[in-house]
């Protein structure tokens, strides 16, 4: 059963080799390196084709070099569709050194691909720009049709193509769904929305906010996000409140399983010896003490600790617990350069983004530096 669903989830490729060895992790230094032998073995008219675009060979024989072994190669067709869609000699040299598979794409699923990404693109210029940056994205894809339904779903949702153009480079996965799979998604991520109390003039907004913030929600059946809403609900919480955990958390709340947010609950229930009902005003004021493993809350909460900050302050300031150790560190030292004694005073300075922290760090500093002035004393004015 394992070895039918592996070979499932193996991802197909728009080009077609008969055979492909899997590349050690690590390589003796000598394989760099090619033999004469290894070089007798490389498809010449492909090689010097490479030259001829000014590729670095040794590249791509130390990252895909079985592309070099291929009988049937397309560098030359390759190299002139990205030409044509205006790019250099330069940016077509990164390309195929960074994903050498390009050169055993047919010309044809190349340019299917290219009219595809273009229904996101503004021009040709963004294409080229989106390819050179994720060239694996573009030459390596599961399923055209997919790719393109779901395209148009997206789009009949009201995503706008920025972001769609962000989600085919940085979570191609979701396009390898049936498109029936993410319709069947979305309309439960609706029916829940609304069933814990939203309306259905915010469920738009609130839904397409989700996906731009959080794509990967269409990766998880149907049956987990339901599960995880149940699951909250026997744990107390209001539909009102499970309602302001999904605004706050977007999608990363159905990423969870009901284990690991019980783990997680009971953890900080004992770290903060608190009963349920203080528990969950915690949960609803910080939102990432369901969401962070139990791991990563008591390495928080003992950096928070050996800093001097106690239990107490942590309670009162709980979004405290979002920040790293080494961003707790790092804040600490720049207020207590400023004679700023966090451990003895409220944690709503060390809180925040970095642009929160900056600007209420500059206040304290001007506050700081501002001299004194005295309405009553006189002036000393030279005449």
């Amino acid at each position: 059963m394992l070895w039918k669903l592996l070979v499932r989830s193996k991802p197909c490729r728009l080009f077609f080799f008969r055979k492909m060895q899997s590349t050690p992790k690590y390589k003796p230094f000598l394989a760099y390196f090619t033999t004469d032998r290894q070089s007798n073995k490389e498809n010449k008219r492909t090689v010097e084709t490479l030259y001829k675009f000014s590729v670095d060979i040794r590249k791509i024989r130390s990252l895909k070099g079985w592309v070099l072994l291929e009988d049937e190669t397309y560098v030359e067709e390759v190299a002139n569709i990205l030409q044509e869609l205006g790019a250099d000699e330069a940016v077509i040299a990164s390309i195929l050194e960074r994903c050498p598979e390009a050169i055993v794409c047919s010309p044809a699923a190349i340019d299917t691909q290219r009219k595809l990404w273009q229904l996101v693109c503004k021009n040709e210029e963004e294409l080229v720009k989106l390819i050179e940056q994720f060239p694996e994205s573009f030459f390596i894809v599961k399923n055209q049709e997919n790719l393109k339904l779901n395209v148009q779903f997206f789009q009949e949702l009201g995503l706008k193509n920025v972001v769609i153009s962000r989600f085919l480079t940085t979570a191609s996965n979701i396009f390898h769904n049936p498109v029936e799979k993410n319709k069947e998604t979305i309309k439960l991520l609706q029916e829940s929305y609304l069933n814990v109390g939203g309306s259905e003039a915010n469920m738009k907004v609130w839904l397409l906010k989700l996906l731009s913030q959080n794509p990967f929600i269409l990766l998880r059946s149907p049956t987990t996000i339901k599960e995880t809403l149940e699951f909250l609900q026997k744990q107390g919480f209001t539909n009102f409140e499970i309602l302001q955990l999904l605004s706050k958390l977007k999608g990363f709340l159905f990423q969870l399983c009901p284990r690991d947010i019980q783990n997680s609950i009971s953890f900080s229930k004992n770290a903060f010896e608190c009963t349920d009902r203080d528990l969950k005003q915690l949960v609803l004021k910080c939102p990432a003490l369901l969401y962070y493993s139990v791991p990563v809350l008591e390495e928080r909460i003992q950096g928070l600790l050996k800093e001097g900050i106690s239990i107490a302050q942590i309670r009162e300031t709980p979004m405290v617990l979002e920040l790293t150790p080494q961003i707790v560190q790092y804040r600490i030292r720049k207020l207590n350069s400023l004679g700023y004694r966090i451990k003895d005073g409220h944690l709503a300075n060390l809180n925040g983004t970095k642009k929160e922290f900056e600007a209420n760090f500059g206040e304290i500093q001007a506050k700081k530096e501002r001299p004194l002035f005295n309405p009553v004393a006189p002036l000393n004015v030279e005449e």
